[in-house]
């Protein structure tokens, strides 16, 4: 039976003495790790099983229409069905130990801060694979033979990434590509970017102007912007902008060349997530360690859908 690996809070930044931060008098307030909130959970396909490894998505075409010649016999025609199978990951977790001599000597509660911060890193990672396989249906070819794959738009050099016209452009192009591609008005098209993108667009006058937007596109002094050509803009610091090919903490059906990505738009369809096993945190008292186990998890497995509703903003360089 292998030791645990204590997590020692009394040190300063993990590191030195081991009761460095019991010395002091409690202030009243606890500085926390900033909450990474979830911003996919309602904007893509999300469906629960009660067991079994995987869940299969079909997915139906167009019949077309044609003149009736007088006397012919009408027999109906072929409509292609395809179908995308999301299988279940194995297990996250997110763990910590609380040793029973360090929680004595604190000055403030940690077994529910920690017990919340081992949840909101679960909830990020989901975040993270969502967009990731946004960002893979927006690559991969169609569902249905016949049908629509996804969309990849490249700007110059690095304008996605540096110029807010060039990106408010580009999401109008996204959301023109997805509508000749019949994806339904009704389906929001949602556009994600990294924080540095999202003030670039907040600072463009042109894109809060009054007498474009009345008012409905964002607030320069609030530093919001909210829709562009109808897109709702989702600022997040979850998606990929790196290559993460071969990479040790991302499942192989997650990796990818992320590095030139400048934005995603996509609607709820693009993607789905099959959950087995839902998000749940518990805490145990461990006897033979003298301590506390605080264990997050779940079960789920996210998969491309219908790639004709993802577009990927890229750069060259």
């Amino acid at each position: 039976m292998s030791n645990a690996t204590v997590n020692q809070f009394g040190q300063l930044n993990a590191t030195g003495d081991a009761k460095a931060n019991f010395l002091k008098v409690f202030s009243g307030e606890v500085l926390t790790a900033f909450e990474t909130a979830n911003v996919t959970l309602d904007r893509h396909t999300v469906r629960t099983i009660s067991n079994g490894k995987s869940a299969s998505f079909p997915a139906t075409w167009k019949v077309k229409a044609k003149y009736h010649v007088p006397g012919a016999e009408i027999v109906g025609q072929v409509s292609p069905v395809g179908e995308r199978i999301i299988t279940i990951d194995d297990i996250l977790v997110a763990d910590v130990f609380l040793d029973d001599l360090d929680q004595a000597m604190t000055h403030f509660e940690v077994r529910a801060e920690y017990s919340k911060q081992a949840g909101i890193v679960l909830a990020s990672t989901w975040d993270s694979n969502v967009l990731r396989t946004g960002l893979l249906a927006a690559r991969a070819a169609s569902t249905v033979t016949g049908g629509y794959g996804g969309t990849t738009l490249t700007s110059a050099t690095t304008l996605y990434r540096t110029s807010a016209k060039d990106l408010a452009a580009g999401i109008y192009a996204a959301v023109q590509a997805m509508d000749e591609k019949d994806v339904p008005e009704t389906d929001e098209k949602i556009t994600y970017v990294k924080p540095a993108q999202y003030y670039l667009l907040a600072q463009s006058t042109d894109l809060l102007n009054r007498d474009w937007t009345d008012m409905r596109g964002g607030n320069y002094a609030d530093g919001k912007i909210l829709r562009i050509g109808g897109s709702p803009i989702v600022k997040t610091n979850q998606l990929p902008v790196a290559d993460t090919t071969g990479a040790a903490d991302v499942l192989a059906k997650y990796q990818g060349d992320y590095s030139k990505t400048a934005a995603l738009v996509m609607t709820k369809a693009a993607v789905g997530t099959v959950k087995l096993m839902d998000l749940a945190t518990r805490m145990d008292y461990d006897p033979r360690r003298l301590g506390d186990l605080i264990v997050a998890k779940y079960a789920i497995g996210t998969g491309i859908l219908r790639p004709e509703c993802s577009v990927e903003l890229k750069t060259t360089t």
